[in-house]
C-alpha cells in the first residue's frame, strides 16, 4: 500500500499485480483489491500460482505459524523463492505492458530475515532481468524500485500517516483469527505493531490479541 502510494506520488501510473499463491492468509487478496480501488491505481491484475503444490512453508503448508516472537534463524514462514518468483512474474507483466519501472515493497531492516528481501538480491535480480528479457538486451532494462528497503517499520508507519493512508486497509498477519482479525502474535504482526508504537502513530488494524 505504501509502496504504491509512493510510486503515485513520484508521478508513476501504477499497475498492480497480486499473486494468489495459495497463502493461508487469503484476506490479503481482498485487501490488495481494495487498496487498488482506494488508491485509484490504473489496473490491478490477480493471477493464481499454487505454491501449495510445493509446500515447505507455514504459509503454504499445514505447519503452525510461529507465535513466540522473532528468533535468529529464518522462520518457517519463509516461502521458498517467493520474491524471486514474484519479481519474475512482475517483470513479465511489465515487459508485456511496455513498462520499465518495477516497484516492490520489501524491507531489510525490521524484518524476519528472509533472504529475498536483501538489497543484494534486488540488485542481482535487476541484472538477471536485463539479461533475460527482450527489453533488457535491446537497451531498455527495468529499474527495480524498493523504496521501503532501508526503512525501519517506524519509518514506514510514518510514511503511511504522511500519505494519508489508513493502516487498516492493508494486511500483514500470517494467521488471521477465526473472526477475521489479525492474530497480533505472528512475526509480521509483531513487527507491524512495533513500528507503529515506535512512530507514535495509532495502528487502526483490529487485532485479536
Amino acid at each position: 500500500m505504501v509502496t504504491a502510494a509512493l510510486a503515485k506520488e513520484r508521478g508513476f501510473e501504477v499497475h498492480a499485480l497480486t499473486v494468489d499463491y495459495g497463502q493461508r492468509h487469503r484476506i490479503e487478496l481482498a485487501s490488495a483489491k481494495a487498496i487498488a480501488e482506494r488508491l485509484e491505481l490504473a489496473t490491478q491484475v490477480e493471477i493464481a500460482l499454487n505454491l501449495r503444490a510445493f509446500g515447505g512453508s507455514a504459509l503454504t503448508d499445514t505447519m503452525d505459524v510461529p507465535k513466540d516472537g522473532l528468533g535468529d534463524d529464518i522462520p518457517v514462514t519463509y516461502v521458498p523463492a517467493r520474491n524471486l518468483v514474484f519479481l519474475a512474474l512482475t517483470a513479465a507483466c511489465a515487459e508485456s505492458a511496455g513498462a520499465r519501472d518495477v516497484f516492490i515493497g520489501v524491507n531489510a531492516l525490521d524484518y524476519s530475515g528472509y533472504p529475498d528481501c536483501r538489497p543484494e538480491f534486488i540488485q542481482s535480480f535487476t541484472e538477471t532481468a536485463r539479461l533475460g528479457t527482450k527489453s533488457g538486451i535491446e537497451g531498455a532494462p527495468f529499474t527495480i524500485h524498493a523504496p521501503l528497503q532501508n526503512m525501519t517499520k517506524a519509518n514506514i508507519a510514518s510514511e503511511c500517516s504522511r500519505l494519508g493512508l489508513d493502516p487498516a486497509w492493508s494486511w500483514s498477519c500470517y494467521d488471521p483469527a477465526p473472526d477475521g482479525r489479525a492474530c497480533g502474535q505472528c512475526d509480521s504482526c509483531r513487527l507491524r505493531r512495533k513500528g507503529f508504537v515506535e512512530a507514535g502513530i495509532i495502528d487502526s488494524t483490529p487485532y485479536s490479541v
